[in-house]
């Protein structure tokens, strides 16, 4: 297990970066992490900006134990790139969204504790989602920090991230709202350079049909031009 130290008070903090603990319950868990943290850093990738899942959030300097893992996290103006765990004091940011997949099993932790805490640290944007709709009919709910404290967010916009929310099965869709264009996840982006590499050989063949006939109409009747038409 790794670990980073700080030293406070003439003492030395360790603030481990594993517990043991699984990822995710199930698979359908674990892959709409996955998806959603992927899908997320490649649309951030050209901003100054990073995205952790199920990594540890510590939020008070000195106390080890005050930590929280969140499915995915995004944080903005930071340096880009992974890290072992985030402190909040030694970045200077606090994540500005975050996604919890939820389950039963975590209901209570996720609509209570870590709720509660991250509005108290100030998350902007607080997103659940049920990928097995097991206790969120809709699968997903999401809150916005208000003036008084979170509020229920009902257009299925993320105004941090200017994404529009789609459920998709047991994922969720992610569409910018500058072009309504998709966020595509890796098998979907798998799948579309498939298809363009299908096109662009499609397209080079019938390029090169039409090369072998012109030469073929020159063999026979010399340069064609519109004069000679």
């Amino acid at each position: 297990m790794t670990a980073v130290v700080t030293t406070l008070k003439n003492s030395e903090i360790i603030y481990p970066s594993a517990d043991g603990e699984p990822v995710a319950e199930t698979y359908d868990h674990l892959y709409a992490i996955l998806t959603t943290l992927e899908v997320l850093k490649q649309y951030l990738a050209d901003r100054r900006a990073t995205v952790l899942a199920n990594q540890f959030l510590y939020y008070a300097q000195g106390f080890s134990k005050l930590r929280v893992a969140p499915d995915v996290m995004v944080i903005f103006d930071v340096e880009p790139g992974g890290r072992d765990n985030y402190k909040i004091w030694e970045e200077g940011q606090v994540p500005k969204a975050i996604f919890e997949i939820t389950s039963p099993g975590t209901k209570s932790e996720d609509i209570i504790y870590k709720k509660d805490l991250y509005e108290g640290i100030e998350v902007q944007e607080y997103w659940l989602f049920d990928p097995r709709g097991e206790w969120i009919p809709e699968q997903w709910r999401g809150y916005r920090l208000g003036e008084d404290g979170y509020e229920l967010i009902r257009d299925s916009r993320s105004e941090v991230l200017q994404l529009r929310l789609e459920i998709e099965g047991k994922l969720i869709g992610f569409y910018r709202e500058d072009n309504g264009e998709k966020l595509l996840i890796p098998d979907e982006l798998a799948s579309a350079l498939q298809a363009e590499r299908q096109r662009a050989e499609a397209e080079s063949q019938r390029a090169n049909e039409l090369e072998a006939l012109l030469e073929r109409y020159r063999s026979q009747f010399g340069e064609l031009s519109q004069d000679n038409a």
